[in-house]
């Protein structure tokens, strides 16, 4: 039995495989472009349980069908071997066979079991946190990261996820002054930056966030194609507020789609919202809907993530494929009519509604957007996705009583969000014309 380099022990005589656990631990943290060297290592110790895995969980966090497909062997393999393994190799694989069943809140028990256990195990906190991203449960983000830090203090990656999670739960100051901490500790540490990156969008600092982030950008590129895009998508949105347009036009063709893993998931999401965002400020994005959704078809009967199928449900609809959008609906009603309870609710109370009201909003049906949005956007924090990701459907459902000339809730929502310090450029000028449109004269700010 060896030891990994954060002190743990593996079920290994292979130096070989500890080397490569080792690299496969810094590219999940630092999300790079590197975390296939798992699967040479368990070339060299097949019988590895913790590093079958580690496989598993590198696809089963694709959010694929065909991924999750791909993790089916290394869950075998880990289940056959489970036995001759330590109890903290033990929990984790429970952790990722629950998830693959699609029982989270009993992979989220045992993610919590280890760190209590085993402080050590970044690579288990990461998971839970993932987990928690996804159920909107920003608390607990927080929480599992913040009760291994006096086990981890030297670690920027562990700061940088605080960072994240205290951002979350809108502590503004304290995720920048973290956040900042982690980049200084290591300016190659790229969720941190993206950390304090969604504190200066929040608070409008446009100008400050483009110079942060592209003062980073060099580091990016040996991350995965996920991040790499997601943080350009974060400088896309400064620029967006800017109504700098063709600059967040360049940057989509460029640094966005343009180095997307075209079958990624989250690829394929953070290009939808970015192009969504667009035309909400009336931009003609030509035929990019079009050349997006041919990579969609696979995603019309997954429904691995409702956060995603949000997303992919709209790009369908505005590239005018309404039988695949409808086929897209009866698929997710009736898997919510076989799901887990708590799954089944969720999806028949927002999911589906939401789904729904993106859809109709992309095919201009105001009304029944207005109708299938608005019960759903309070609770909506339940399907994932931060508060800058989400911050979409607002936008979506707002834009929806504008252009049914609806003025009077418009202007309530507009002022709302003008209160808010949010995407103020833009909405001023909505606001204004709102108010217009009434014959009144209040001020935007």
């Amino acid at each position: 039995m060896l030891k990994d380099s954060q002190g743990l022990a593996v079920t290994t005589k292979s130096p070989e495989l500890i080397a490569a656990i080792d690299r496969f631990t810094e590219a999940s943290l630092s999300y790079g472009n590197d975390a296939q060297v798992i699967f040479r290592g368990i070339e060299a110790d097949p019988t590895c349980v913790i590093a079958n895995a580690h496989a598993a969980a590198y696809y089963l966090t694709q959010e694929t069908a065909k991924a999750r497909n791909q993790a089916v062997p290394y869950l075998q393999a880990a289940q056959k071997y489970v036995t001759q393994a330590t109890e903290r190799e033990q929990l984790y694989v429970s952790a990722i066979l629950a998830w693959a069943r699609g029982e989270v809140a009993e992979a989220i028990a045992y993610h919590e079991e280890i760190a209590d256990k085993f402080p050590r195990d970044l690579l288990s906190v990461q998971m839970g946190q993932y987990h928690y991203f996804y159920v909107g449960n920003s608390e607990r983000l927080l929480q599992i990261a913040e009760k291994v830090l006096p086990a981890n203090q030297e670690n920027h990656f562990l700061h940088g996820t605080i960072a994240f999670g205290l951002e979350q739960c809108h502590r503004l100051q304290e995720a920048e002054e973290v956040g900042r901490r982690a980049v200084e500790m290591n300016r190659h540490d790229p969720w941190a930056q993206h950390a304090v990156a969604h504190v200066m969008e929040t608070q409008g600092r446009l100008d400050e966030g483009i110079a942060w982030m592209e003062s980073f950008s060099d580091t990016w590129e040996n991350c995965n194609s996920m991040l790499f895009t997601h943080n350009w998508w974060h400088v896309a949105l400064y620029y967006l507020e800017k109504e700098d347009i063709q600059k967040v036009l360049t940057l989509y063709d460029t640094t966005i789609w343009g180095r997307a893993t075209k079958e990624s998931s989250k690829d394929q999401v953070g290009a939808i919202s970015l192009l969504l965002r667009l035309e909400l400020r009336e931009v003609d994005v030509g035929s990019r809907w079009q050349e997006l959704a041919t990579y969609l078809r696979a995603r019309i009967y997954e429904h691995s993530l409702p956060f995603q199928d949000l997303h992919y449900i709209y790009a369908l609809a505005r590239a005018d494929k309404t039988e695949l959008v409808n086929e897209m609906l009866f698929s997710m009603q009736v898997y919510a009519s076989k799901a887990l309870p708590y799954i089944k609710q969720v999806w028949n109370d927002l999911v589906i509604p939401a789904a729904r009201g993106m859809a109709a909003h992309a095919q201009g049906n105001w009304q029944r957007a207005i109708a299938q949005l608005g019960p759903t956007l309070p609770h909506l924090y339940k399907i994932g996705g931060s508060h800058a990701q989400r911050d979409l459907f607002e936008q979506v459902y707002l834009d929806a009583w504008l252009r049914a000339e609806q003025n009077h809730t418009a202007l309530h929502l507009l002022s709302k969000r003008v209160a808010a310090s949010r995407y103020v450029p833009s909405i001023q000028r909505r606001l204004s014309l709102s108010n217009n449109n009434l014959g009144l004269t209040i001020k935007a700010s």
